[in-house]
């Protein structure tokens, strides 16, 4: 079996094809400002569709060079379970439930939950 190993390299790490001959896709490299100052320099396709605003590492936005920050998309306010609760029942409906478990409760038919 130690005839068969393979030694002197990774197995997987290491490509043993060259760049001979490969014709790579055209690129273009797109400059964006960070707020905190920075430069990112991000190559993308020739071809694709570069956005005016990409994520900074380690938080924030960075514009495109000699670009403007497009308009926020509108968003809809985040629903809490008290808004989608009062999709189903109305107030009242509400209060006579919470009666209803109040007296269950008292008269020992329900037994509270640790």
């Amino acid at each position: 079996m130690a005839e068969r190993t393979l030694r002197g390299m990774k197995i997987g790490a290491n490509s043993m094809e060259t760049e001979e001959g490969v014709d790579f896709a055209p690129r273009i490299e797109a400059v964006y400002d960070c707020p905190d100052g920075r430069v990112l320099v991000i190559p993308f396709a020739a071809e694709a569709d570069v956005p005016p605003v990409w994520e900074a590492p380690g938080g924030g936005e960075a514009l495109l060079r000699d670009a403007t920050r497009p308009e926020p998309k509108p968003t809809k306010p985040q629903r809490t379970h008290w808004d989608m609760l009062l999709e189903r029942r109305t107030i009242g409906e509400l209060e006579v439930l919470l009666d209803e478990r109040l007296a269950l409760l008292r008269s020992g038919q329900l037994r509270r939950s640790a």
